[in-house]
């Protein structure tokens, strides 16, 4: 046998490459990587991540291997390459992109929704491109992904771009390996991908044709008209921000009083000349995420109220479609771009359901013929300190799993809590959380949750062995969980346990912690409404070891929404009937026959739960010093309290600790009406309660860690989405030595309960428990 010489010096490698390495411009990178080191052989995408069999001198391979760990795409996120030797040579021509191949037991990641490019941004403003102002315009680097997969592996045949036919520009762009678009499956130019459609409330077409429309959509947003526009993961209302009267006729039709709206603006230029922005904020803006970033406002600008009533804040995000683009083309104004929905209701993502549930709230819909296979809301961000807090995790960071430091030993479904609900599934060391999905409470946003965990499912080839519920027995996510097949393992996980356990896979901690979970109210383990928690935990257990002493919840769910009640089962709880001759204007509003029903329902339990929630003596302390009596939105109260602070003031008030861990607050509300009555200002009073629960937050931490020994605390719930309270409370607790842990890959808030859930249940797994 004769030995070929060239043959000595040839070997053959099978590389994969696992992570975020679809639909991210891997393939066509790795084609022109090979063929700068003159490798033959092939690349494809298969359900485990991205696969390529190359042969040639091993220098270059070695050389080739590197480059991919040093150099990938940009949208890329490899978490491993794992390189097999192959013994026989295949003799490879050439290098190729193969079809792709499915095996049914593997899954992929899958790739988030992403801002219009740079590059596509150049080849959009430029008249002789044969894209120019195309609203649909993108390429590897950038478009729809997640909203638009229907399956896997990630192939224009398993998106909603199928039925649309490349022409032969676009193909010859889809097919050339050296092109920006090679194997970008949303390509599509003017000739042969979605155009835009321009209708009334009654779906009666006005007009079509691209540029025709987005010219006529900017003259009626201009002449006070409200809009549906069709975005990526769903519509939009829009609307021009500074006319006050349509941004109010939005709000009424909406059913959305107060909760604030977001804004969009063309520039960076534009949002300062309305907030202050860090250079950190403007980096969030202008991410590949482009989430809705929270600013501070400044002072004396000209913009209506109803925007966000009664903030110092306001929300705002940069364009990140093509079509947004458009709409701002040369406008140094902001539009609301509030999400398509009724108060309360899931986001609209098809045209039916839009015309359907929007036809009574807008004037007009702009339409376009390219689905959306999954809805999606804008996602919330802001920054503290030196990190960046997700408000809301959606566009731009949904799918996007957490890698887990800790392997999961069963594929998990977390059904998440009832506000912000989110779900979370789990396979091999990673958790993917879905995107928000809404507070669960009709039928609509169920139908959104069940859909949601079936597409998850269906996409990451998962089939979860057990299911994991809120002890809460009326959340709908919870009898859900409990209503799934029988043979599913299923397990309850305690609220703030799962809130502590969330920041502990944030943080990549897994050892014993102190865990301080506030937040509006979760389901004790007594059958009561917890919310002012501190914990001695790790991901098995939790031991409650300090709480806010119980009150009186009358009417329940009312006091949710009014916050008076609170104040006045505070006010009962220190002062008995005594309070009623208290000079409040409170108490002026509270008729001798309510405060009969009322304090016959705390005495008798009737409709009155008991809670310990640290979120609704925010509310009550809101409600003495008569800032906010009721509530149009979730944590209004509170987040108004935070707003008036004193930033100068550095006084606080006690609370009371007693030797078995309760925490009394009636010294407290016995000092804030005694400030009040000797006129000193709101402003300093909402301080000084600030930071008496920062120093009270100290006291326990303190405490405990010469109990247990343990130096490490961990901050959660939706409390803690109190810039004024998070940033002293890390402050005090750093400058006596721990080590705080606080999130930022997920919300602080319930957003974040249905990974915390898994991780309980993994432990407990493993335990046997």
């Amino acid at each position: 046998m004769q030995i070929n010489k060239a043959d000595l010096m040839k070997n053959r490698v099978q590389i994969l490459v696992q992570g975020i390495v679809q639909g991210v411009g891997f393939r066509p990178f790795i084609y022109s990587l090979a063929n700068k080191y003159n490798l033959k052989g092939y690349v494809l995408n298969n359900n485990l991540g991205v696969l390529v069999d190359v042969e040639g001198e091993t220098p270059s391979i070695e050389q080739f291997v590197k480059e991919i760990q040093l150099n990938p795409p940009p949208l890329s996120v490899i978490d491993s390459i794992e390189v097999s030797n192959i013994l026989d040579l295949a003799n490879f021509s050439r290098f190729n992109i193969l079809e792709s191949s499915a095996k049914k037991d593997n899954f992929v990641l899958i790739p988030a929704d992403i801002a219009t490019c740079d590059n596509c941004l150049e080849e959009f403003w430029s008249s002789d491109n044969r894209r120019y102002r195309y609203p649909f315009i993108n390429c590897t680097n950038c478009g729809p992904r997640f909203t638009i997969i229907q399956d896997l592996p990630y192939d224009r045949k398993k998106t909603t771009m199928k039925d649309f036919l490349m022409c032969e520009h676009c193909l010859a762009e889809y097919e050339n390996p050296l092109d920006r678009r090679f194997h970008a499956e949303p390509t599509c130019c003017a000739t042969c991908g979605p155009q835009l459609l321009l209708t009334n409330s009654e779906r009666q077409t006005l007009l079509s044709g691209n540029d025709n429309v987005v010219t006529y959509i900017r003259t009626l947003l201009k002449g006070g008209e409200i809009v549906a526009i069709k975005s990526l993961g769903g519509f939009h209302l829009a609307c021009d921000a500074l006319n006050k009267t349509t941004v109010e006729r939005l709000r009424n039709h909406k059913h959305r009083q107060e909760k604030p709206f977001a804004l969009m603006a063309n520039s960076i230029e534009i949002i300062e000349k309305y907030c202050v922005i860090s250079e950190q904020e403007k980096k969030l803006l202008l991410s590949v995420e482009r989430p809705i970033v929270l600013l501070a406002v400044k002072p004396n600008i000209n913009i209506p109220d109803a925007i966000a009533p009664g903030l110092n804040t306001l929300g705002f995000m940069l364009p990140y479609t093509p079509l947004h683009h458009l709409l701002l083309e040369n406008s140094d104004g902001l539009l609301v771009m509030t999400s398509g929905n009724f108060s309360d209701e899931p986001i609209c993502f098809s045209d039916d359901e839009a015309v359907n549930r929007l036809g009574s709230i807008v004037d007009y819909f702009l339409l376009h013929n390219r689905p959306i296979h999954i809805r999606m809301d804008d996602s919330v961000v802001r920054r503290q300190a030196d990190k960046t807090l997700i408000l809301r995790r959606s566009r731009g960071y949904a799918p996007t799993p957490i890698k887990t430091s800790f392997k999961f030993n069963a594929q998990i479904l977390a059904c998440g809590a009832e506000l912000k609900n989110t779900f979370c599934l789990t396979r091999d060391n990673y958790a993917f959380i879905s995107h928000h999905i809404g507070d669960l409470e009709n039928l609509e946003t169920l139908n959104s949750f069940t859909q949601g965990i079936q597409h998850y499912k269906q996409l990451l080839n998962l089939n979860p062995e057990v299911v994991v519920y809120d002890l809460h027995p009326e959340y709908l996510s919870t009898k859900y969980a409990l209503e799934t097949d029988g043979r599913l393992i299923k397990i309850g996980v305690q609220h703030h346990h799962a809130h502590i356990a969330s920041c502990l896979v944030d943080n990549s901690i897994e050892g014993q912690v102190l865990g301080i979970a506030m937040d509006g109210l979760g389901f004790g383990e007594d059958g009561k409404f917890w919310g002012g928690e501190f914990l001695v935990a790790n991901f098995a257990c939790a031991e409650r070891v300090a709480h806010l002493d119980y009150v009186a919840m009358p009417g329940a769910t009312k006091a949710i929404n009014e916050p008076w009640r609170m104040a006045a089962s505070y006010l009962y709880k220190t002062f008995g009937d005594d309070f009623l001759k208290l000079n409040l204007p409170l108490v002026k509003q509270i008729s001798e026959n309510n405060w009969t029903v009322l304090r016959s329902m705390i005495r008798n339990g009737i409709n009155s739960p008991e809670s310990s929630s640290m979120g609704r003596l925010f509310d009550a302390v809101s409600s003495l010093l008569n800032i906010r009596q009721n509530v149009t939105y979730e944590g209004q109260a509170a987040i108004e309290l935070e707003n008036i602070v004193d930033k100068s003031e550095i006084n606080c008030y006690e609370f009371e600790l007693t030797n078995e861990g309760i925490i009394k607050a009636e010294t407290l509300i016995k000092s804030i009406l005694e400030d009040l009555f000797n006129n000193i200002s709101i402003a300093k009073i909402s301080s000084r309660f600030h930071w008496s629960v920062v120093y009270l937050i100290a006291k326990i931490a303190s405490k405990i860690r010469s109990e247990r020994h343990l130096n490490q605390v961990v901050l959660s719930g939706g409390v803690f989405q109190n810039m004024i309270l998070l940033e002293r409370t890390c402050l005090v607790l750093r400058g006596e030595g721990f080590e705080v842990f606080t999130h930022s890959r997920m919300p602080s808030n319930d957003g974040a309960i249905s990974l915390g859930q898994a991780a309980i249940a993994n432990a407990r797994l493993a335990k046997g428990v």
